[in-house]
């Protein structure tokens, strides 16, 4: 943090003017400035430090949560593909096994008629 600078010679010059003798005036003056001096003041200069600080620091954070939605996304992006080629095969294995069932049932129909013919011909 940044010193607040302190002017003892002014300082002391007022307190004259008003009326508080030299010495006096000086034993003020240099105490505030000693106050001054253990104080850790926060300038407006160290606000706008630590301002900008922050905005990088959130700047930073935004860009690496921005990463990880990224990967995330990517990620749900190859699952969603990954489950449209799931449900294209099972598509097709269910048509593939729609039309097995359909000759499979076509062939047992022939194959009833086949045998209720040769039963009324005998």
């Amino acid at each position: 943090m940044g010193q607040v600078a302190f002017d003892t010679l002014q300082a002391s010059e007022e307190l004259e003017t008003a009326g508080i003798s030299r010495e006096q005036a000086r034993a003020i003056s240099l105490v505030v400035r000693k106050s001054h001096e253990v104080a850790d003041v926060a300038t407006k200069r160290d606000l706008e430090d630590v301002r900008k600080e922050m905005i990088a620091r959130f700047e930073k954070n935004e860009a690496q949560m921005d990463a990880r939605f990224d990967k995330v996304d990517a990620r749900f992006e190859k699952t969603e593909a990954q489950i449209a080629d799931v449900r294209k095969d099972m598509a097709a294995g269910f048509d593939k096994l729609s039309m097995q069932m359909t000759i499979r049932l076509g062939l047992m129909v022939a194959a009833g008629v086949s045998i209720i013919a040769a039963i009324l011909k005998m």
